[in-house]
């Protein structure tokens, strides 16, 4: 059974069976190994979990490219390793968050183990609690790093770990490659501090809670809206994660009223099994369903919906129909950063310092808006951890306002340095509020942005391909991209490719290729491809850096001079991105 395994795999296999590796972990792979299971065992031992735009991210189980004991252990020994390293004369801290998820208590607790043999202090939260409070509780304490046991809103069988720098931000260069150079270096279990020093260990809840919260309350921008539309009826669902410990309590703190919890989605579900959801993703309608139904039933104003680690959120509204309508994150962003605009203008606060952030594959409303109000507006790759590059290096020269990223994250303010879901709750009932204070829906809002602006829709295609062959399917498929770029799109000439693999522009009208400058402002060398038409179509290929998937995202572009043409120029943009993603065989 196993001769059929791959050399490399099979020694992986076996380094597995006769190491020093726990009882239960060796019964699991023999199970395989008698199953006969050749292609389980081949997806679990063919490479190791690497950190990606999201960190260590992957199914629970036993094997190298699975999420368990020993795979957690490796990368947090690299990471003590590095810090000790790094930081040689300093007393290391770092703090450790968990989210609702299958082992993510038990996963915190082995980090929290190796740290402290390894030296290191530790602030460990008692409890579960949201990827963004991690974040801002490395800048409050003055950590060095942190981590938070997470797979955001992947299936219930994944589990991840998402590793942070000195500023509450994701790892990045070169720290990310350091770190990986010290994980490989770890060549045995038997390199790995398992036994912990308790000492070391400080436990943090509500002191960071009741700081955190402070700082959401001072981004308020529009308090008197908010007593004028106290009575503003929102429906939330945490489904089944972190969000519940602390949005409930904001909104009610900010002087919200009618704020209806969907209680059957509120347990955060310690074993992690999202009972009430099939993905608990507020990017999918079956998710925030249940929320939805309750809008309708009371006649809500508002629909707000995080997942699993309240860093993404999912938002529904009243569309010009009357009707209860999800919007997507380019949306949500463009509604945001707009509101963010208009009140750091109505203010004054506007100097020409100000600046905006998003990655290359989130709509480009956000960068004419920015631009009319006179505030630079600066694109990264895919991936947070690359807009709080962008905000550490302007630390002190520019001001940062907002930012976000197609897939439901967004960012008010510098306190915290991730998407923050928790933040952006607040601010979304609060410019809904301000909305409806001017007779308006969050929705109308919306459609004003389009008059003003342009109508911009983005489709996103995503195909998943599983395992190794999965990965040497969506391989072969940038490369054909790349060799045998697209002439046209939807019957507009392709002009421009620009590719972050060898960071290079090129013009088809000219023939020259130039170079895309790297090394800041969150741009380095991606397997990314983005092709750009005559009529401003946009058209980007992107591996995912967290999902067995290959990503293509389409944005398109149309006038919309009054609400009565919304419907006729929404269904035109989208028989649009359909016509392109069925032209390039995307299926």
């Amino acid at each position: 059974m196993t001769a059929q395994l791959d050399p490399n795999v099979l020694a992986k296999v076996n380094t597995w069976l006769e190491g020093d590796y726990d009882i239960d972990t060796k019964q699991s792979i023999q199970k395989l190994i008698d199953e006969g299971n050749d292609t389980e065992l081949t997806d679990a031992f063919y490479k190791d979990l690497e950190f990606g735009t999201g960190g260590l991210r992957g199914l629970i189980g036993v094997g190298s490219n699975r999420m368990n004991r020993y795979t957690v252990g490796t990368a947090t020994q690299g990471l003590a390793n590095y810090l000790n390293k790094a930081f040689p004369k300093e007393e290391i801290k770092v703090a450790i968050a968990y989210d609702s998820r299958i082992k993510s208590d038990e996963f915190s607790q082995i980090i929290a183990d190796i740290f402290s043999a390894s030296g290191i202090t530790v602030y460990l939260f008692e409890a579960l609690r949201p990827t963004p409070e991690l974040s801002f509780a490395i800048r409050q304490l003055n950590c060095h790093s942190g981590v938070v046991v997470t797979a955001s809103h992947n299936p219930k069988e994944y589990n991840g770990y998402k590793a942070y720098w000195t500023d509450g931000s994701q790892v990045v260069a070169p720290h990310d490659a350091n770190i990986i150079d010290e994980v490989n270096a770890i060549k045995s279990i038997e390199d790995i501090k398992f036994e912990g020093d308790p000492s070391k260990v400080i436990k943090i809840g509500a002191e960071i809670d009741e700081k955190y919260l402070d700082h959401i309350l001072s981004l308020s921008i529009s308090k008197d809206a908010i007593d004028r539309q106290k009575d503003l009826k929102i429906v939330y669902t945490p489904l089944h994660g972190t969000g519940v410990t602390l949005v409930p309590p904001l909104l009610q703190k900010m002087g919200f009223e009618s704020v209806t919890v969907i209680e059957e989605q509120a347990e955060p579900n310690g074993n992690g099994q999202f009972p009430t959801v099939v993905y608990p993703n507020p990017e999918e309608s079956e998710a925030m369903s249940k929320a939805v139904d309750k809008a309708k039933e009371i006649d809500a104003d508002l629909v707000l919906g995080t997942d699993p680690d309240a860093d993404r959120v999912g938002i529904a509204a009243k569309n010009h129909h009357g009707e209860i309508q999800l919007l997507n994150g380019n949306q949500t962003a463009s509604v945001l950063i707009y509101y963010l605009l208009n009140a750091w203008k109505d203010a004054g606060k506007l100097t020409g310092t100000q600046f905006v952030c998003k990655t290359i594959v989130t709509t480009d409303l956000i960068d004419k808006m920015a631009a009319s109000y006179g505030v630079q507006c600066y694109n990264t790759l895919t991936g947070f951890k690359y807009i709080a590059q962008v905000i550490r290096e302007k630390e002190g020269i520019e001001q940062f306002i907002g930012g976000g990223e197609e897939s439901y994250g967004y960012l008010i303010g510098d306190a915290v340095r991730d998407k923050d879901a928790i933040a952006s709750c607040a601010m979304i009932a609060e410019l809904t509020a301000y909305a409806k204070d001017k007779g308006l829906s969050l929705f109308d809002m919306l459609i004003e942005i389009y008059k003003q602006f342009g109508f911009y829709y983005e489709g996103l295609i995503s195909l998943t391909k599983k395992g190794k062959t999965g990965a040497e399917e969506i391989q072969q498929m940038m490369a054909d991209f790349r060799a045998n770029p697209p002439k046209t799109l939807a019957g507009s000439d392709v002009v421009r490719m620009d590719d972050y693999k060898a960071l290079t522009t090129t013009d088809f009208t000219t023939g020259t290729t130039t170079a895309i400058p790297s090394g800041e402002m969150g741009i380095e060398s991606s397997n990314v491809l983005q092709f750009f038409t005559v009529d401003g179509t946009k058209f980007t290929c992107r591996p995912s850096g967290t999902e067995p998937k290959i990503k293509f995202y389409v944005g398109v572009r149309a006038e919309l001079h009054g609400k009565s043409e919304f419907d006729s120029v929404y269904a035109g943009l989208k028989e649009k991105v359909i016509a392109i993603g069925e032209e390039l065989g995307l299926k």
